[in-house]
């Protein structure tokens, strides 16, 4: 099982026209719901409302397949992301985050042990700024991060960083991480005096196993273990973007089960980045195909199988 960690939100989406719609949210909820549409034993934990917008957070995670064994739940209302898409459908995001239910993830939530089921934890997004969670998550890795692959992706969300303490934690966190998932935009963020390929080094020799970068329209790009692999986009019609980082993230991870390589010693070939990295750039063309954070099933894909 991979262990999702953070937070679930309400999407509202206005559109370049104006018209608004709500669609459930959040970086690691997205990922989550991906990894069970991709036939991937999948649990997430976090902190969801018991209002209506809440329990229609949980229900599409049953939905999805995803384990809800962990979740806390409380009165506070759903946290809310407003999310306006431009002509491209590329969205930029405001936060309503004082006194709703995502950033109430704390220790009290954290099981003392992990079952051995348990292989990956992902963690990410506004898990890794607003507080408690931010630090109940940061408590889980370096508890977890000795036992079992650790894989983050920082999203980084700069509208809502107003302290040093996030970049020092963050920081912290890609350190003890197996597998970093970042945009070329989350890197310039964390390494601004570096390009995308030099930040990735800089995490290989800090320890990382394997990174891997997102480059939008141009495909991706991934380094681990002296092998490195690129591989464009496939062509897609773009409804929007929403979701789509989030659904590519989760395809890494399906990979690397189906694989076997759920491995703390993660260590991967070239041939087998290139065909991770086709993979996931394929299931996060088929999320912008589609509105909202809706990534595809096992049976939409190429071959209907596991990954080869």
């Amino acid at each position: 099982m991979i262990l999702v960690c953070g937070e679930a939100l309400m999407d509202v989406v206005r559109d370049a026209d104006g018209t608004e719609r709500e669609t459930p949210g959040g970086g690691p909820f997205n990922t989550a719901r991906a990894l069970g549409r991709l036939a991937v034993p999948v649990g997430f934990l976090g902190h969801l409302s018991s209002d209506a917008r809440g329990r229609r957070l949980a229900e599409c995670l049953r939905a999805d397949g995803v384990s809800l064994e962990l979740p806390g739940v409380g009165p506070e209302p759903t946290t809310v992301a407003a999310a306006t898409l431009d002509a491209e459908g590329r969205a930029s995001y405001r936060f309503q985050v004082a006194g709703t239910a995502a950033p109430n993830l704390t220790l009290d939530h954290l099981l003392q042990e992990l079952g051995p089921e348990v292989q990956a934890l992902h963690v990410g997004t506004l898990g890794l700024v607003l507080e408690p969670m931010a630090s109940t998550v940061a408590a889980l890795v370096r508890r977890e991060h000795g036992r079992r692959l650790v894989a983050i992706d920082p999203n980084v969300r700069a509208g809502l960083i107003d302290d040093a303490a996030y970049r020092q934690r963050l920081h912290e966190q890609l350190g003890l991480s197996t597998l970093v998932k970042a945009s070329a935009a989350d890197l310039a963020w964390v390494y601004p005096d570096l390009d995308a390929e030099a930040a990735a080094e800089r995490l290989l020799d800090r320890g990382v196993r394997l990174v891997v970068i997102t480059l939008g329209p141009e495909g991706a790009w991934a380094s681990g273990n002296g092998a490195h692999a690129r591989v464009p986009a496939p062509p897609v019609s773009v409804v929007d973007t929403i979701g789509a980082g989030d659904a590519f993230g989760a395809a890494v991870l399906a990979w690397l089960y189906e694989h076997d390589a759920l491995d703390r010693d993660l260590r991967l070939e070239a041939g087998q980045l290139r065909s991770l990295l086709e993979f996931a750039c394929q299931v996060a063309a088929l999320t912008c195909a589609r509105a909202g954070a809706e990534p595809p099933w096992r049976r939409e894909l190429a071959g209907a199988g596991p990954p080869e």
